[in-house]
This record gives C-alpha cells, sequence and structure tokens, in this order.
C-alpha cells in the first residue's frame, strides 16, 4: 500500500484497552477482558508489524501504535461521552488490570509508539500527565519511540474540558507531559506562542521532533530509492494471493466459537441435507463481517454464499437489517417448516456497536429473539443459532431452549467468514474458538453503571465486579466457553507441592506472620517451577485444544477469584496425545497487586486449575 502509495508506514494500531464493560461499543477492536491474553496479543501484533525479516532489531517494517493509554472503555453511554469522561481508577485496577498490556507493549512487543487517551485518568487527561508518559511510558517502560495523541485530543482538553485557560498553556503541557506529537492541528496552530509566552523551552519541541524523526529514520524514509529497500519490490500483486486468501479463512475458522451443541446436531452432513433454510438480516452481509477499522477485502464470501457452496439452500431475511424493528416471521417460518435443518445469523452490525456508541442493553436488537424462537418452534431438524457481533449477548433464552440445538459466535469474521461458518457447521473444520469475554446477563447491565471503573466487587454496596477474574453473579457464558467435534482429557504429569522461598537472614517476614512478600528482584531470582501436563484427544476427528493455566491465589490484597497464568494451543489427531509444558515463574505469573500498587506473592495455598482438573500448593518461606 504504502509503495503504492496508497498509505504511510505508521499504523495507529493495536487497540489493546481491556474490554471491562459488555456494553463498550469498541470491545470489537480489542482481544477481550484478560490482562496477560491482551499482553501477548499486543506484544505478538507488534512484533508482525515492526520485525524485518533480516533481523534489524534498530529499525522497523511497519511502526505500531498501542492505543488508547489508559483506563479508556467507553464511548458514548447514557450522556457521558469519552470527551467529558473522568475515569476514576484505584492504584490497585490501574496496575493488575489497565496497564499491563500498555507495557508488554513496550517491554515485549518493543513498539513505536503509543496513543494518549481522550479520557481523563483520575482528574488529569491522559495527554497532559507527565506521571502517565514521561514517568511510565518513556522513564518506567523506556519506549523508543514517540508518543501521540488521540485525534483532537489536546483541543478536548482545552475546548471540551477545560483543563486550561489557554491553549498555548494546553500545548505547553502536552509538549511538557511527554506528548511528541499531535494528531490534528491544534500544537500546529499554537506551540510557537506558548514558546514566546516562555511556557515551554524550545530544546523539549527539538525533543518531541527527534522522537518523531527517529521513528522516520528507523521505517528508512531516509534510505535512498524505496524499490531498492527490503519491501520496495512488493505491489497490488502480492495482496490477494491464494495464499493469503486461505489465511483469511483460516483465521476466520480458528476465531469461530462452538457454544452450545446438542448431541448429534452439528456438524451436519451435506449429503443427507437436501433443503437448509438460512435465515436472518446477517445472513447475506458482507461490509458488516468486517467490522470496524477495516481494509478493503480481496473479496466477500457471505454466510449464505458459503454454505451454498455445499447445500440447496433456501434465503430468507426475516428482518430488514439487524434493528429488526419488526421480523417477517411468516415468510420466516414458511422456509423453516418444509427444511431439514435451519441456520439463523442475526447479531449486531456498526448501527448498534461501534465508536461512539455504546449500547444501553446486551438483548438481541428488536424483534430477533422473537424471529428465532418462532422459527425453532416450527422447524423439524437442526437449529444453529449463529451470532455474528464484537460484544457478547444475552441469548439464555437460546441457550435454555431445546429446539435450538446448537449456538455458534463469529465475531465479525472478515471477507472469508461465511465460507469459514459454512466450514464449520458442515464439520470441514473442527471448530476450536474460546470466548475472549464473559458474557452477561441483561439484569446486569441493570445493576452497574458503565462509568463504574471498579474492577472488585464491593458487597456492602451489592456492586457484582467485572470480568471472570472478579465477577460474582451469574453468567450467560463464561470466559474461555468453547466446545469441540472431539473431548480432550487433561492429566496432571508434574507441579510441585511446595515452593519454598529464600529470604535473606534479618528479613523481618522470618519474625513475624506475613500473608504476603514483595515481589523484589533479589527474592524473585530463580522462584520458577514447571507444570507438565498430558492432553488427549479422546474424540473421533482432529482437533484444536486451547489449554489455560488458571491461578486461584490466597485471598488476600483483594487478589482476584482465578486468573490466567499461561494458555497453549494444540492440534491433536483423534485418539493421540500430547505433553504440554509450562513454566510458572512465581513473582511474575503467581504475584497479585496490593491496594497501593506494589507486586506481591501471596504466601499460602495457591489452586492451579485447567479444565476440570485442580491442583494446590503452598508457597511459604
Amino acid at each position: 500500500m504504502y509503495n503504492v502509495g496508497l498509505a504511510g508506514l505508521t499504523f495507529w494500531s493495536p487497540n489493546i484497552n481491556i474490554f471491562r464493560d459488555p456494553r463498550w461499543g469498541r470491545g470489537q477492536e480489542t482481544p477481550g477482558e484478560d490482562p496477560l491474553l491482551s499482553s501477548k496479543y499486543g506484544s505478538g501484533y507488534v512484533r508482525g508489524l515492526q520485525q524485518r525479516d533480516d533481523g534489524d532489531q534498530n529499525r522497523l517494517k511497519v511502526a505500531a501504535c498501542c492505543k488508547h493509554y489508559t483506563a479508556y472503555d467507553l464511548d458514548n453511554w447514557k450522556g457521558t461521552d469519552r470527551y467529558h469522561f473522568n475515569a476514576v481508577v484505584t492504584k490497585q485496577d490501574m496496575d493488575d488490570t489497565f496497564q499491563p498490556p500498555f507495557k508488554s507493549c513496550v517491554l515485549d512487543g518493543n513498539v513505536a509508539s503509543v496513543m494518549c487517551s481522550y479520557n481523563q485518568v483520575n482528574g488529569k487527561p491522559t495527554c497532559a500527565d507527565p506521571d502517565l508518559l514521561s514517568g511510565v511510558i518513556r522513564g518506567q517502560w523506556k519506549l523508543n519511540g514517540y508518543i501521540v495523541s488521540d485525534c483532537d485530543s489536546v483541543d478536548v482538553f482545552y475546548n471540551s474540558q477545560h483543563y486550561t485557560k489557554t491553549p498555548e498553556e494546553a500545548a505547553a503541557k502536552a509538549i511538557l507531559a511527554g506528548l511528541d506529537l499531535n494528531c490534528g492541528s491544534f500544537l500546529g496552530q499554537h506551540t510557537e506562542a506558548a514558546v514566546k509566552a516562555g511556557l515551554v523551552n524550545e530544546s523539549a519541541i527539538d525533543k518531541a521532533v527527534s522522537n518523531n524523526f527517529a521513528t522516520l529514520m528507523r521505517l528508512g524514509f531516509f534510505d535512498g530509492d524505496p524499490s531498492k529497500q527490503l519491501y520496495g519490490k512488493l505491489g497490488p500483486k502480492d495482496v490477494c494471493t491464494q495464499e493469503n486468501q486461505d489465511l483469511a479463512r483460516e483465521a476466520a475458522r480458528q476465531g469461530i466459537v462452538l457454544l452450545k451443541n446438542t448431541p448429534g446436531s452439528l456438524p451436519l452432513s451435506p449429503t443427507t441435507i437436501k433443503n437448509l433454510a438460512v435465515i436472518g438480516p446477517n445472513a447475506n452481509v458482507t461490509k458488516t463481517m468486517i467490522g470496524n477499522y477495516e481494509g478493503t477485502p480481496c473479496k466477500y464470501t457471505t454466510p449464505l454464499q458459503g454454505l451454498t457452496a455445499s447445500v440447496a439452500t433456501t434465503y430468507q431475511a426475516g428482518c430488514s437489517n439487524v434493528a429488526c424493528a419488526t421480523a417477517q416471521v411468516d415468510d420466516a417460518k414458511k422456509v423453516a417448516a418444509s427444511a431439514d435443518a435451519v441456520v439463523l445469523v442475526m447479531g449486531a452490525d456498526q448501527s448498534i456497536e461501534a465508536e461512539s456508541r455504546d449500547r444501553v442493553d446486551l438483548l438481541l436488537p428488536g424483534q430477533q429473539q422473537l424471529l428465532i424462537t418462532q422459527v425453532a418452534n416450527v422447524s423439524k431438524g437442526p437449529v444453529i443459532l449463529v451470532i455474528m457481533s464484537g460484544g457478547g449477548m444475552d441469548i439464555s433464552f437460546a441457550k435454555t431452549n431445546d429446539k435450538i440445538t446448537s449456538i455458534l459466535w463469529v465475531g465479525y469474521p472478515g471477507e472469508a467468514g461465511g465460507a469459514a461458518i459454512a466450514d464449520v457447521i458442515f464439520g470441514y473444520y473442527n471448530p476450536s474458538g474460546r470466548l475472549p469475554m464473559t458474557w452477561y446477563p441483561q439484569s446486569y447491565v441493570d445493576k452497574v453503571p458503565m462509568t463504574n471503573m471498579n474492577m472488585r466487587p464491593d458487597p456492602s454496596s451489592g456492586y457484582p465486579g467485572r470480568t471472570y477474574r472478579f465477577y460474582t453473579g451469574e453468567t450467560v457464558y463464561s470466559f474461555g466457553d468453547g466446545l469441540s467435534y472431539s473431548k480432550f482429557e487433561h492429566k496432571l504429569v508434574q507441579a510441585p507441592k511446595l515452593v519454598p522461598v529464600q529470604l535473606e537472614e534479618d528479613h523481618t517476614c522470618r519474625s513475624s506472620n506475613c500473608t504476603s512478600i514483595n515481589a523484589v528482584e533479589q527474592t524473585c531470582q530463580n522462584l520458577a517451577f514447571d507444570v507438565h501436563l498430558k492432553i488427549k484427544n479422546i474424540g473421533k476427528i482432529r482437533g484444536g485444544h486451547t489449554v489455560f493455566l488458571f491461578s486461584t491465589p490466597p485471598s488476600v490484597h483483594n487478589s482476584p477469584q482465578k486468573h490466567l497464568v499461561d494458555f497453549e494451543k494444540v492440534s491433536l489427531d483423534a485418539q493421540t496425545q500430547s505433553l504440554v509444558r509450562f513454566k510458572v515463574d512465581v513473582c511474575k505469573h503467581l504475584g497479585v497487586t496490593d491496594e497501593f500498587g506494589n507486586r506481591k506473592v501471596a504466601l499460602g495455598e495457591h489452586v492451579l486449575h485447567v479444565g476440570s482438573l485442580r491442583h494446590s500448593f503452598t508457597v511459604r518461606i
């Protein structure tokens, strides 16, 4: 794209904000609600964009940008918008939920850029906060690159948040806080006057300019003829290759989550199904499948096209769009009643959830539920409900309805989404996707305002907490849920019963009863152990399986009920097994954050979970 003049080489991606609340319209852009998953995704994404094939560490293929720093996850909800929102966040939640993905982006991914967000955090605009920018990103994490504002963020904190009295002060505050680049025209218009008024020195401007130019240098902007550089020969012919189109299909297949499957329903047999009814407002969509911040697809395969490639289909939209103000129930029932099986493709699109558009409820829009239930009632064969959406939905009605035999969540599956959906439904591909976020019941959002940033529950007010790590209420589906056409068995081969911590002789915890110790360098050295598991595919077909290693720490410092320690995906033929090894670093993986944001290792009994397996061990001095 760059070589033909259609793009630059800096991309403001990935979005690694924690998907804290199911109503957030931009949750679709993120890897989900878990800090460890988001951290691994962020650094992996960055390395994929930035690392060059010649291994030169000082140069960049493309410059990535981790956004939106930080505690940013509300766009526009019931009169509160991102330009005026002050996120009140505890030190504990900041350090164990909101910051880890950004830290990993910089330290593990070596990202070229971090973008500060529109909102305030504890009363300060993020783009004007020297502690967050110079202090943490550049100071503690040693960013090698530039810090950029979200578009017009500086203008926003001057004009909307009235954080400074004059535009010159706003420009000076941003630059002095550590901002190097402003998306928009605000700094271009006001920085010179800020320098003349003595609010900021030229040396601070020089520093910002240097950080920007150093990034351009690492990208090769000053290296002469671009066509003679490492990637100079790439052109339009390289975009839609068969290999790239196959990759789009494979990514979509891996992302599909099977949430319900009554024995004998999926996969469907392409030979016994003579007529498949395909119903729903998302059944024949194209652009909906690519979500937001989308590229230009090579070609689209809609769900209807994907399914029609295998069997004869009868199509009925059922609603004119996802809002589904009036469902055409009778027409849909007619095609469903005479079909051997029914696939309903429902859910959301950008009119329901998007940037600057949060949801107010978790129910399927309009009359979608009515349409699904009525169609299921008259169907004589399997009924497969496919949900296309970025966020979770309260589909309890479908989960408990025996007439709805299978449920798939496909996210926004991309250009080849329709082919991937058909691959799973007809069993050409064995699903292995897992939910990256909790699916809550509607009662949750009736009780919990989106503006409450607290992750931890508060029993005194009835606040239930957020995400699988802290939420104490009922769920529709849980983080990590997902079925397969195979069954997998876990066996623990190796794990310790006791993990001793070596402390120096005069350490206070040797004489007094400590519940936790500081995770400091001398304590943490060589404090690690191995967990070995045998994973066996006891099913009839080959399948992928994600092994999640969770830990429940002792209940000190308001620690999580459980948290993800590591995960590994294995692919196994029927009736074969494999050994999965995890290296657990006690301070890094089992540490908890205390009320003051300090990293601690809890002493006492910890429990490791893998599937239904439980293993207890003790950490002690």
